[in-house]
């Protein structure tokens, strides 16, 4: 079977290996001339960086780069990429690597022409409406990770390194207007990346497909990409230069954040202030926290998992489930508590606190609050 594809859901994607040489006409497509090429930090001085850079500068587009992002990309950095962004006098934005580069790279091209503080478009009522649309820069999005979707999201999570509180900033031109999806650029993650941007991904299928809102366009897509990171995360684990598997790993990535417009839940509201407090890895707290989060909403789920363990081949139906998500978890060096990550227990208040807050709490299937948010910590720490 041939994985390359052209797809326009949710946005325009350029799927297949080798497909990082079509950055050129991706930029050309939505009007940019001098990109700047916004990344985090372990990856500026990568090969794969400066082969994009290199790709940039023969077609005439400068190798304009932007790195000072940090894992949790907060207010500091973005205020330094705006700074970058006007001075370099561009015009849009290629957001490169992971999670932090592709958030942090989207919203630099959301607020190089903002005039409001950041925080005031948080993803909150009808927020995004105080932008000025007109003034958000073009975006194309190069994920070099296979988990957290960020390539095909409305949104952008940004730390406030006052408050150490996650927020997600919305509106809907942060979408980038073209992805390209390479598997190639994913074949140099490590063990640890790849099991724990893999697991984010499943969180983001399982989230979704636990939610109680309609939309069952999500709820299917939520249900394949839950198939496709059980079947090809261990194989891309085993060996990184497995390219179907980090193909279809680089798929159920984008199909994780696009099966969360149905929503996310617990695993999301914990593993936000867990990452803003402690700086651990998103995906690796994701998967942590799952097990007693499944716990904990086993009365309005099991009945949708029981089917969803058939379809993937998984015995036992919802409790099945359930003993593969920690048996998953084990083969991939995950560890079964957050204090393995450095998370301590006497932030126990301050966690449930920032989790009673964030957004994901809407899409629990169980109301969350103060008492089982609580237990949920400390189950898990």
């Amino acid at each position: 079977m041939s994985l390359v594809g052209n797809w326009s859901y949710p946005t325009n994607i350029k799927f297949g290996a080798g497909r990082i040489s079509e950055l050129p006409a991706a930029c050309a497509a939505t009007g940019m001339t001098r990109p700047l090429l916004v990344t985090d930090r372990g990856l500026a001085d990568l090969p794969i960086t400066k082969a994009t850079l290199d790709i940039l500068e023969a077609a005439g587009l400068g190798r304009g780069l932007f790195a000072e992002v940090d894992p949790n990309p907060n207010e500091i950095n973005l205020a330094a990429g705006v700074a970058a962004y006007n001075a370099g006098g561009h015009d849009g934005v290629i957001a490169f690597g992971g999670g932090s580069g592709l958030d942090l790279g989207k919203m630099v091209a959301f607020m190089a022409g903002q005039t409001r503080p950041v925080w005031e478009f948080e993803d909150v009522d009808d927020w995004w409406t105080r932008a000025d649309a007109d003034a958000i820069a073009p975006i194309v999005a190069v994920p070099t990770t296979a988990g957290t979707g960020s390539e095909v999201g409305r949104a952008s999570v940004i730390t406030n390194s006052v408050t150490h509180a996650k927020k997600i900033i919305f509106h809907p031109k942060v979408l980038p207007e073209v992805v390209i999806c390479d598997p190639e650029l994913t074949v140099g993650m490590p063990r640890a990346i790849t099991a724990g941007t893999g697991l984010d991904a499943f969180a983001h299928c399982v989230e979704a497909f636990s939610s109680p809102h309609y939309h069952p366009m999500s709820q299917g897509i939520a249900l394949e990409g839950m198939r496709l990171v059980k079947e090809y995360l261990p194989r891309a684990y085993t060996d990184g230069t497995d390219l179907e598997a980090r193909a279809q790993m680089m798929s159920a990535a984008a199909m994780g954040a696009t099966a969360f417009m149905k929503g996310l839940g617990a695993i999301h509201a914990m593993s936000h202030p867990v990452g803003a407090m402690f700086n651990t890895h998103h995906g690796t707290t994701n998967a942590v926290c799952m097990p007693a989060v499944l716990a904990l909403n086993a009365p309005e789920i099991a009945d949708r998992f029981d089917q969803a363990a058939a379809y993937l081949g998984i015995t036992g139906g919802f409790d099945g489930f359930c003993t593969f998500v920690q048996t998953f978890n084990d083969s991939l060096a995950i560890p079964r508590k957050l204090t393995e990550l450095g998370v301590t227990a006497d932030a126990i208040p301050d966690l449930v606190a920032g989790a009673l807050t964030d957004p994901s709490c809407g899409g629990n299937p169980v109301t969350l609050t103060q008492q089982n948010l609580t237990q949920l910590f400390n189950q898990s720490i």
